[in-house]
This record gives structure tokens, sequence and C-alpha cells, in this order.
């Protein structure tokens, strides 16, 4: 690797020094032979007659046949290193760590087509779970906490699927590097800064979405700088298939996390610049022009969305079987999973007095009215029964509507828009009831309680009722009718949303009274109608089609996703700690201690070639636009590289920046996708700046200066590394905070856990 390198680096600073193509072919009318950003292929065998003469085409032939082969035999070596870190011991630790207990529980469900409610989009959980079974996994396993012994389970070939798509980030980068740059020094730099980080190590060994995510997002880039390869060859079905493979690597991207939007940003806003300059050239027609964007359209755009939507036809089509997420779904949805109360069930079409009934707000993810025989604490008088809304079917759910004044009468009576009624909680027969006492979280809202004995309370239970779209004195009606329930003397409506209340309430959803009679999110919907004196029909009828699914399943999972906030005692993070390596994660905290934590010489590092980028930059302007004397192929070189940096500092920025204006909760783990784009910018920044030291110096002194700078930013990554690799494939002892600890002298931190 060190003598290809070495063949790099004379071919590099021979066109800086000596061969001034531009002054000595511009005055022939030909341009300088273009190599780097968006550049050939590292085989090309491109024409060079039109910027050379025939001796230096038959030396740069034989330097491209000397490149091609260190090309491949670094991609060989790192990606062979890359394989063999991730594998290293993957069965060790023999339990559960971290978030193995969310995936690789929902990978089970899959394997069990048991329906399940998750915020993310569901490809990484089905390649999971498909990685399962192809290893022997059954789906038995629980995956209760972490810490709990696998025992017999065949566990490994999940964690190796993920160790194999996380082994794969490093091979991703190194080409994608090498398409921007055609430089391997910077590709082998950038594989290598990857490839030596501790945390990225870390996501590539457990049973997560993580390393399969950022698979995607690298497979994105490279198709994506693959299909720009080929750019003076439009409409060729090389071009095609590349553009083809960037939108099937974007749907797969999006479709593991929604993280997976910001790459196709990148992707799109690349695709912008490249039309935007396709438009200023002239030799193009305005129809070739259109041609171009309808290709990108189709290959980029409705391609994508038709890969996306097939994962979710599939992972309906899986998931048929009731589970514990139906409760988040509307009621026809969940009349489609074998095993629901709704499945394949008759249920009467309407509702009558004394008939028992669930009330489901129709909200994305509204949760059924729900109560229980606890009361409120003291602090929130009059310390009533609470009332709340709940995710999950249970029989707290179940609600008797009657008359306001009177008992359920024997004869059928229906209900009908505009009656007044009561609802008496079956379990605890007590009424729904309010008044002007604050709810315990929205202090704007009125709190809802339960009041009587016996199914007799007083005023305050009565609730009138209006459906939106209906007549007064039409009949109301099973899932379809849209109810407001309005407190007859408070002139409040029947109202939850997504805060949760603290453990007295069990984390239960409030449910409150809502003084703003407009408000559009206080609808309810009546699921099931439990009267054997009414007729039934099949709940067929309420089927939502597939479209209906996917959008409700989007809003369901965005909903979801917002509301996501830290458990008591979690450990989480904030988007300013993430590039100073400020805090990690704990992955097992058992006697076999795994902590994910970035390489703090790899992130420091990056941290500071930013830095130095920024001076660089708006130095080189600086002289650009006073017309300070500068070497033109030099200049050219700045030129592309610092274009290069620019194109790998949006990509980090689009995928680090967006966290900043998230309220949910965020983890370590989150700055990954971003690091990547960090890393390949940093190996770009590394070779570059080599490459300006040789350049001040004598040739026999920049060969030396390039291998001494070699040897030692290798002997740095690998260093920090080997300080570091316990973090990733387990600590044994005391804690680090221990002056007894193996791991003392490495707590460069005081936040750091390890």
């Amino acid at each position: 690797m060190k003598s290809c390198m070495k063949m790099q680096a004379d071919l590099k600073l021979s066109n800086i020094r000596h061969r001034n193509i531009t002054q000595s072919h511009t005055s022939k009318g030909a341009k300088p032979c273009d190599r780097g950003y968006f550049g050939s292929k590292p085989d090309d065998r491109r024409d060079l007659s039109d910027c050379q003469s025939s001796s230096e085409i038959l030396w740069e032939q034989d330097e491209r046949r000397k490149e091609t082969k260190a090309y491949y035999l670094c991609w060989l070596v790192l990606t062979s290193l890359s394989l063999l870190t991730r594998v290293y011991n993957i069965e060790t630790p023999a339990h559960i760590c971290w978030d193995e207990t969310h995936f690789g529980k929902m990978g089970s469900w899959y394997i069990n087509r048991t329906f399940f409610f998750d915020v993310h989009p569901p490809l990484g959980k089905m390649l999971i779970g498909l990685a399962g079974v192809l290893t022997g996994y059954d789906g038995s396993f629980p995956f209760n906490k972490p810490g709990d012994q696998y025992m017999d389970t065949q566990y490994v070939g999940m964690r190796m699927f993920c160790a194999v798509m996380g082994a794969l980030l490093v091979p991703l980068s190194y080409q994608s590097v090498w398409l921007l740059t055609h430089s391997i020094p910077a590709s082998i730099f950038a594989a290598a800064l990857i490839l030596f980080d501790t945390g990225t190590l870390t996501l590539s060994r457990h049973i997560l979405l993580d390393p399969i995510l950022m698979f995607f997002i690298m497979s994105a880039t490279y198709s994506c700088l693959m299909f720009l390869t080929y750019k003076s060859s439009p409409f060729t079905l090389l071009w095609w298939l590349w553009m083809c493979v960037t939108g099937v690597c974007l749907a797969c991207a999006i479709g593991v996390k929604f993280v997976g939007l910001f790459v196709i940003v990148l992707v799109g806003y690349t695709t912008a610049t490249e039309l935007w300059g396709l438009l200023s050239d002239l030799s193009i027609s305005m129809v070739t022009l259109c041609h171009h964007v309808i290709a990108r359209v189709i290959g980029l755009i409705i391609l994508p969305l038709v890969v996306y939507s097939l994962f979710f036809a599939l992972h309906f089509r899986v998931l048929d079987h009731s589970g514990n997420g139906d409760g988040f779904f509307s009621s026809g949805f969940q009349s489609q999973l074998i095993g629901n109360r709704l499945y394949n069930v008759s249920m009467p079409q309407y509702v009558a007095y004394g008939s028992e009934i669930t009330l489901k707000q129709r909200r994305t993810g509204g949760a059924y009215l729900h109560s229980h025989p606890h009361l409120y604490p003291e602090e929130h008088p009059p310390k009533q029964q609470q009332v709340t809304t709940y995710s999950h079917k249970d029989e707290n759910n179940k609600w008797r509507i009657k008359p306001a004044d009177r008992d359920p009468p024997q004869e059928l009576l229906y209900i009908h828009t505009g009656d007044l009624v009561r609802l008496e909680h079956v379990a605890t027969r007590r009424n729904l009831h309010s008044h002007r006492e604050p709810a315990p979280l929205s202090k704007h809202h009125y709190q809802v309680s339960g009041y009587g004995q016996n199914g007799t309370g007083d005023a305050n239970d009565i609730w009138l009722l209006e459906v939106e779209g209906s007549s007064p004195g039409e009949r109301i009606q099973t899932v379809r009718s849209k109810i407001k329930f309005i407190h007859y003397h408070v002139k409040c409506l029947l109202h939850s949303h997504d805060k949760k209340l603290p453990k007295w309430g069990w984390e239960q959803l409030e449910a409150t009274c809502q003084p703003n009679l407009r408000d559009t999110t206080s609808v309810w919907s009546v699921e099931e109608v439990i009267d054997a004196r009414l007729p039934n029909v099949s709940f067929e009828v309420y089927s939502p089609s597939f479209l209906e699914k996917f959008l409700e399943s989007h809003a369901v999972m965005t909903q979801g996703n917002s509301g996501l906030k830290p458990k008591e005692g979690e450990m989480t993070s904030r988007p300013w700690q993430w590039p100073i390596d400020y805090r990690g994660q704990v992955f097992s905290g058992q006697d076999h201690r795994i902590y994910m934590l970035g390489n703090p010489v790899i992130f420091w590092f990056l941290l500071g070639v930013k830095a130095v980028f920024i001076i660089i930059w708006v130095s080189f302007s600086v002289c650009v636009k006073r017309k300070f004397s500068i070497n033109p192929n030099l200049k050219v070189y700045c030129q592309r590289t610092l274009k290069v940096c620019w194109w790998l500092l949006i990509g980090w920025f689009l995928h680090y920046a967006p966290f900043w204006g998230m309220t949910r909760v965020l983890y370590f783990h989150h700055y990954f996708p971003a690091f990547l784009y960090s890393a390949m910018f940093g190996g770009v920044m590394l070779d570059f700046l080599i490459t300006l030291l040789c350049v001040c110096v004598s040739d026999n002194l920049a060969m030396r200066i390039f291998h001494w700078c070699l040897v030692l930013i290798a002997a740095f990554i690998l260093w920090s590394f080997y300080l570091f690799y316990p973090l990733t494939y387990g600590m044994f002892g005391p804690m680090a905070s221990e002056e007894n600890s193996s791991m003392h002298r490495l707590k460069w931190m005081e936040s750091w856990d390890i």
C-alpha cells in the first residue's frame, strides 16, 4: 500500500509542478484534462490526445495501469480489515445490548407476522428479521430488556448481518472519495478514519438499524457519484443503470429511518446543480434538456417512491396478525389484522341507549377514552377518579351510553346528533364528568374525571353530542360518525393529546375538556359497540385501501417520532455534544462493559481540520480575487479540491444541522451518518495538506516528507485505535473513574462513563 501511495504522489506532484497543462494547451484551443470532482472511473481509458503528446500519453497510460492495480489492492486490504474488525468475536457479549431489545424484538415480530407500531419505516427491521430466518433464528426469544442472556438463541446471524452492512461503509467511502478526487491517498485516509473509529465500529457489531441506514446512505452517495461519471454520455445503459441504482438506494435509506431524507436532499442538491450547468450549455437543445429533467424525475423521484411504497406493501402483507401496536391505528386499519377484535367481525352499524362502546380519538395516533379506579392526587383536587386516554385495548376502555335524565330504556332507542347523554364507565360505574378545575398538565383546559356511584352523579355528567357534517336528528354511526362531546354546563370539548401523565397516572395520555369549541382535534368515533338488541353489519365495509393505510402509517410514525421523550434516568445528549465527543452511550453495563464513543483522536482531528479548511479557503479566495500569481495547475488543483470539500461539508451539514431543531429525544448515535461525510472530508483534506506541503519543497525532499507524513498519520490513527478498542470489544474490572482501573488513564473527559 505504501508503494502505491508513493506512485500516486509522484504522479500528482509531477502534474502540479512540471506539466503546465493549462498554459501549453489552452493556447491550442484544448481544455485541460478533467480528472477529479465527479471524474472518471479508476480503469478509465480516455483519449488523451487533445491535451498531451504521444510520449506523455504512453507515460500516463502506464501510470494509469499501475494506479488501477494499486486502487484495487488498497480496496481489498481495507475491505478485509473492515470485515475482520466488525465480525471479530461478534458473539460476545452473549446478552442483549442497548437497543437490541427493540430491533431484535421487532425482527421477531416480522418472523411471527405480528403487527407492531414503531416510529421508523419498516425496511431495516424486515432485513433484520430476514437475516434471523436465514441463520436459524425462530423468532421465539422475547428480547425483554438489556442484559438478558441469549442462552441457546441463534442471535449471531442478525449481528453478523449488521456487521457486514457496517463493514461495507469502508470500501464505499474509499470508492466515493476516489470518484471525487482520483487520489488513492485521500481515499485511504477517508476509509481509515471510518475503519478505525470506535463509535462506528460499535454500532456495526449489534442488532441495530444504524449500520443498515449508514450502508444505504453511503450506497446512495457512491451510486450518485458513479452516475455523474457518465454525464458526458447521457441516456446510455450505464447512465440509466446508475441513476436507477441511486433512486433505489435513496428509497432504501429513507425506508430504514426518516434520517434517509437528508441524503435525498444531498442528491437533490447535486442533481439540481448539474441540471443548472446543463441549462447554461448552449450546445444542448431545450428538448434534450427536457429529456434530462424527465429522466431524473423518473429515476430519482418516481422510482424511489414506487420502491418505498413496495416496502410498505410487503410490511402490511407480512404483519397480518394483531399485536400490541394496533391501538395506534384507526378502527378500519385494525379490522384487517387477524386476531384483532375487529377482524372479520359483525357489529351494529348504529348506537343505541344502553350500548357498551369504546371511543377512539380520530386524530392521528389518537387513543381510547379510558378510566381506572385510581384517583387524582391531592395536588389536583377534588381527588376524583382519573380519566385518561390509552393506546392499547383494555377492558377499562368500555363505556355505557345513557340518556341525560334517566336510566337506559328497555326498548330500543337509537342515539342521534344533538342528544344529551351520560357516559358511564362500565368497570367502575362512575360517569364521565368535568368541572372548572384546571387539568393536571394543561392548565388552560378543564379537568375530566369519573364521578358518582353506581351510575348516579350530578349535572356535570351531561354531554351534548354533535356530529361533523350531520344534521340534527341523524343516527350516530359506528366508526364513521365524527363526534364532538360538548360539556353541557362548562361548554368545552372532550379532548386528549400526547402529553403523558406522571407515574401517578401510569404515564397514560392526559384527557381534558378543551374550552375552544372549534378545535378540530377534539373529535371521536365509536369503535366497538356491544349490544345484543342491535342488528349487525360486516366490519369489512370500513376496511381502508392501501393508500389510506400508507398515509395513516406515516402520520402515526411522524407523530410518534415527534413525541419521543427521554425516560427517567435515561442518558441522552444534545447536538452540540456530538462533534466534540462529549458523551457516549452505554451498550452493556454488566461485567463485559461496552461503551459507544467516537475515537476522540479522530473526532477532534476532524474538528481541527474543518477550521484549517476555512482558513485555507478564505486565503485562497482572497488570492484569486486579488489576482496573485499562482501556478496554474496548482490553482486548478486547489479549486477542484476545495469544491470537493465543500460538497462533503454540505453532506455533513445536511445530516447534522436538522437535529438542532428537533424537540424529540436524541442520542449520540444520531450523529454517525454525518460523521461519514466528516471522515471523507478529513481524508480529502489530509491528502490536500500533504500535497501543498510537498509542493513547497524540492522533489527529493517532497518524497521524504510524503512518506514521513504517511507513517505519522498511520501510526497516529492505529495508536488511537489501540488505546480505545476495549470500549468496543469489552472492558472488565473497575470503572475508569477508579485509580486501579486499567482504563483510568483513558478517561480524558469527566463526561465519559467508561
